[in-house]
């Protein structure tokens, strides 16, 4: 059987030492483009935008220290407390989408307490783009030939050939396109509701469709974590169980809560 080859150069620009690469590229344009998300909300629910920039600030933080410090203290821990310094060593690569979800909470709290909006609807609104931007990133992972499936002989699999010459499950799509589903469902919910949706509705449905997917998805995913593990369960599924329970948690109040999300 003849199987798809990806061989895609993961830089953009490679001159003379500058490098501009798809990853990066896309991790700006979901923030970019997420910024363009919640102006828009902003307005449709009118809402001041004055503090949109300084919001997407904090989130960008938030979002590389946490992924990093996820990805350091999450997955190869031993190595990172023996080489402290090699932690900021972020252009070498290693990012956790677990540690960045905390540090999206993280700073998305520092900014709440500047501005003093209601912490759930910031939550509620930037699941949305927050879908959007998981989905642009595993495009990123897929340009860099990294977050490999298992090897397997589906008809759908590829051929990571900066990897080696196994044909695997492109787990990189998998979950970008389970991310723009989500996407598109909590737009979908938005559109219809706007202002009536009752507080954490959105942001449940994120925690436990996203989880969800990352949990399901891990099963044809290679290995991540650096130290050898004998439970059944990997690294990211042990991750993704309480965001998958906080998020049910959440979900349950909020259907059972009369009160719509404050504006």
């Amino acid at each position: 059987m003849d199987y798809f080859i990806w061989n895609v150069n993961p830089n953009i620009i490679d001159v003379f030492g500058i490098q501009i690469r798809w990853y990066g590229a896309l991790f700006a344009a979901s923030f970019l483009l997420g910024s363009q998300l919640m102006e828009w909300i902003y307005r449709s629910e009118n809402r001041s935008i004055k503090h949109i920039d300084r919001l997407f600030m904090f989130l960008m933080a938030g979002t590389i220290i946490g992924a990093r410090l996820g990805h350091c203290l999450f997955y190869d821990p031993s190595y990172y407390l023996q080489h402290p310094l090699k932690i900021f060593a972020i252009w070498e690569g290693g990012l956790a989408s677990h540690g960045g979800a905390i540090g999206i909470f993280t700073g998305l709290y520092l900014y709440q307490r500047k501005t003093q909006e209601s912490y759930l609807w910031l939550l509620d609104r930037l699941s949305i783009p927050a879908a959007l931007a998981a989905c642009f990133i595993r495009l990123g992972n897929l340009f860099n030939s990294e977050i490999i499936g298992i090897p397997t002989t589906v008809p759908w699999a590829i051929i990571f050939q900066r990897v080696d010459s196994l044909p695997r499950h492109p787990a990189q799509l998998y979950e970008a396109l389970a991310y723009a589903a989500v996407f598109i469902t909590l737009l979908l919910i938005y559109r219809k509701k706007g202002a009536q949706l009752k507080g954490g509705i959105l942001f449940s449905t994120f925690l436990i469709c996203v989880f969800s997917a990352r949990f399901l998805i891990e099963f044809v995913k290679t290995k991540q974590a650096a130290y050898v593990s004998e439970l059944a369960l990997s690294t990211g599924q042990l991750l993704s169980l309480p965001f998958i329970l906080i998020g049910i948690a959440m979900l349950y109040k909020a259907l059972k809560d009369p009160v719509p999300s404050k504006k």
